[in-house]
């Protein structure tokens, strides 16, 4: 395994940098965690690495058997797609809350990450424009204030985090994403509750797009 300093050595760094692992293929589905190896590469303590594999498990990434560890899960294409569907719908849900009731400050907000975005696209820093996606879908649900929807899209994509990595990757996605979540935000900084609907939905059938195309590189067929 690749050594990897973690500047802070608590659970919830190590879950954050053992998700990025998974997202990014460093470990691969069905590949076997070993808590000691962990440690050793995130300079930390087993017990911080079980906390991390606990939280992983929960959220769907980690699959921990009694007597054999943990190992990462391996989701299936169709049940990446059955996924990708229902965060599609949430999303859509999330948008048109978070429009009802954002204020000035949350605009502010939204349109700063947006502008971060643009900055990473222009130095062709695709895995920082998906952090960036990650952390605007985030400040949406946080504005929308709906805890029961955002703890369902944090499992949701969660389980599918490696497919949409590569998803981002694909030739022309990193912009047309940047497009569309600039969209998002007018339509939520406007308080527009169907434009932000139609705008979320819109992107989300991109991602969809974009990711059957991943899928079916992944798999040889074009």
């Amino acid at each position: 395994m690749e050594a990897h300093v973690l500047k802070q050595n608590d659970k919830s760094d190590v879950a954050v940098r053992l998700r990025e692992f998974i997202a990014t293929g460093r470990f691969v589905p069905n590949e076997r965690l070993v808590e000691a190896d962990l440690a050793t590469v995130l300079q930390t303590n087993r017990a911080n690495v079980r906390i991390a594999l606990a939280m992983l498990d929960q959220e769907g990434l980690v699959i921990r058997e009694r007597n054999r560890g943990a190992r990462v899960r391996l989701v299936s294409d169709r049940e990446a797609m059955e996924i990708a569907d229902a965060r599609r719908a949430l999303e859509g849900v999330v948008a048109r809350q978070a429009a009802s009731c954002a204020g000035k400050a949350d605009a502010g907000n939204l349109r700063k990450i947006v502008t971060a975005m643009r900055k990473a696209y222009a130095a062709s820093d695709f895995i920082q424009v998906s952090r960036l996606n990650g952390q605007l879908h985030a400040e949406i649900q946080r504005i929308a204030g709906n805890k029961t929807v955002a703890r369902l899209l944090e499992t949701l994509k969660s389980q599918i985090v490696r497919q949409q990595y590569r998803a981002i990757l694909l030739p022309g996605r990193a912009k047309a994403s940047v497009q569309e979540h600039a969209a998002i935000v007018a339509a939520i900084c406007a308080r527009d509750e169907a434009a932000a609907e139609a705008a979320m939905l819109r992107h989300m059938d991109g991602v969809i797009a974009a990711l059957k195309q991943a899928i079916a590189l992944n798999a040889g067929m074009v």
